[in-house]
């Protein structure tokens, strides 16, 4: 069916009312009250240097932005060896968000899974703020759930992850993993090669 009203309107883009409303879809996703526990626990484990933002996504993403508290933040959660090296405040954005970059990249390295990822630009563009706090979600989770003595603040901000890390088995207990079948593969007892003959070879049947 053709569409109604001016017929050159539909193969054109989104026009700007429509992203808009899309944006504000993603923005109504961005949480308040999970801005304000994510501020404690910084605070908490960075110490007061970082500042507090102004309340409210704009504070936070302005406090965020250029990347050095978030970078402070992976840091205190290793007690040696600091996965980012050189924190520096620049005004200059593609400094700001190398910065961020190297923050994404060493909380990968913590654990962090890539669907629970932002990209640079939303939280250097303000696209998708929802998505930085997921990330800063993700990462507390971890922080309390590895149980290594870095994490500060209340252990109840954050859901413990569970234990489905496979870097928590020994060897051992992955080896002994692998002999167990389980049921629902039903049982290899019993079951023999015998008769079994090589892929596109005829059946030899000898009377």
């Amino acid at each position: 069916m053709a569409a109604q009203g001016n017929p050159g309107m539909a193969n054109k883009g989104p026009s700007y009312g429509l992203s808009r409303e899309v944006q504000s879809k993603i923005d109504k996703k961005y949480d308040p009250d999970l801005e304000e526990r994510l501020v404690e626990w910084i605070m908490a484990q960075c110490g007061s240097g970082v500042g507090r933002p102004e309340p409210g996504k704009l504070g936070f993403q302005a406090w965020l932005k250029d990347g050095c508290v978030l970078s402070e933040l992976i840091n205190s959660l290793y007690s040696s060896d600091k996965p980012i090296k050189k924190i520096q405040g620049s005004p200059m954005a593609f400094k700001q968000m190398e910065q961020v970059s190297q923050f994404l990249n060493a909380a990968e390295r913590y654990g962090v899974t890539k669907t629970d990822m932002f990209q640079t630009v939303d939280l250097w563009e303000g696209k998708d703020m929802a998505a930085v706090q997921r990330t800063l979600m993700a990462l507390g989770s971890l922080a309390v759930t590895k149980e290594d003595g870095t994490y500060r603040g209340d252990p109840n901000w954050f859901f413990k992850k569970a234990q489905e890390n496979r870097r928590d088995f020994s060897d051992d207990q992955l080896k002994e993993g692998k002999n167990v079948i389980g049921l629902q593969m039903g049982s290899n007892r019993g079951a023999s090669q015998a008769g079994m003959t090589g892929y596109g070879r005829p059946r030899q049947i000898i009377n």
